[in-house]
């Protein structure tokens, strides 16, 4: 007996190094490392004492800096996932492209439209990959209500709902005091944003008005923080949206999406996602999840697969994947409504949105 000469070679792993290795970006660096074949953890980087190095001590890895230009400078990276703190997204990721690098960014990509074009501009020189980490797309049951929405199943879309109510506590908001003001839109709201205009595809917001207040820390009002927000949204196509976040929701976390059309509705999301339940005299009783990491856990790592296939796919080891990658538009899109809940917060009204197209402005 003889083997074939003829045997494939088996591909190289996709090698992802991470920036950020805080609460989000070590999750991604665990799921890079133990969950996602095909993928290698190559490397983490943070400026914090000690992080990278207790991160790739726990993971096994050998490299970790504190400077983030060691791994644009490492021709064994692939790809670089970044998981900074949100005002270094855009200068990281025109950093990474500039080196060649495919990038993946948590949310947002910048915080004005301005730093935000920049670093799209130097994805669209360098030619790479860009992924925005909107992870809901990659979750199973939003998933399918998109399925059903693009199968015509509910008919045309005409009122959208999404929400996140983060998990809190009766002792309040911890550490509302480093909670920078309009992350309530800028990082929290900015996933409901992007759920409804994947929902309403080919559609574009044209009037943003949004009211927020500091419900559950009030003293910290003065400071800027707005721990409580619901948004309006039309469209161009005359469906109607509202999203809606609260930061301390005591039963646990709480994401869900509404899609009612002319001819039904598809729902995703419910707060008792585990399987148990306990019924007794006192009434009926159901855990709920209580971290971000433990809701979203499938969709976290299936946006990671979907990155690393992109890259597969440009190095011509991979079919190109199936679904859309949530990339540049997707991050402007939701960033610019995010940026207008901003304004009519500040104002009291409702923003415009106007956009130039091939006939004139919209």
């Amino acid at each position: 007996m003889a083997y074939s000469p003829n045997t494939p070679p088996i591909p190289e792993p996709i090698r992802i190094a991470v920036i950020g290795c805080g609460w989000i970006g070590a999750f991604h660096a665990r799921s890079l490392a133990g969950h996602l074949p095909g993928v290698r953890l190559e490397a983490v980087a943070d400026p914090a004492p000690g992080a990278a190095a207790a991160l790739a001590a726990e993971l096994g890895i050998a490299k970790h800096t504190t400077d983030p230009a060691d791994l644009f400078a490492d021709p064994d990276v692939d790809g670089v996932l970044i998981a900074a703190p949100s005002a270094f997204h855009a200068t990281l990721i025109a950093q990474a492209a500039a080196a060649g690098k495919h990038v993946f960014s948590e949310k947002p990509a910048g915080l004005d439209l301005v730093e935000l074009e920049g670093a799209l501009d130097a994805v669209d020189r360098a030619g790479v990959e860009f992924q925005i980490g909107f992870n809901r797309r990659f979750a199973a049951d939003f998933a399918e209500a998109k399925n059903r929405i693009n199968a015509g199943d509910i008919g045309s879309v005409q009122l959208m709902r999404s929400l996140t109510r983060d998990p809190g506590t009766a002792a309040g908001i911890g550490h509302a005091e480093r909670i920078k003001p309009n992350t309530i839109f800028l990082e929290t709201l900015i996933h409901d944003f992007d759920t409804l205009n994947w929902f309403n595809e080919g559609a574009r917001v044209t009037e943003v008005r949004a009211m927020a207040d500091a419900l559950v820390e009030p003293s910290f009002k003065g400071g800027g923080l707005l721990d409580t927000a619901v948004v309006t949204l039309r469209y161009d196509n005359g469906a109607i949206a509202v999203a809606e976040a609260s930061f301390s929701a005591l039963y646990g976390y709480d994401v869900r999406g509404e899609v009612f059309g002319s001819a039904g509705m598809a729902t995703a999301g419910n707060p008792v996602q585990l399987a148990t339940g306990t019924f007794t005299a006192a009434g009926a009783q159901a855990p709920t999840e209580r971290l971000n990491i433990e809701l979203f856990a499938g969709a976290y790592r299936s946006e990671l697969a979907h990155f690393a296939q992109l890259i597969a796919a440009r190095n011509g080891h991979a079919e190109a994947p199936a679904v859309p990658t949530p990339g540049a538009q997707a991050a402007r899109d939701a960033l610019e409504i995010a940026l207008a809940c901003v304004e009519s917060v500040r104002t009291g009204e409702a923003v415009r949105l106007v956009r130039e197209t091939a006939g004139g402005a919209l």
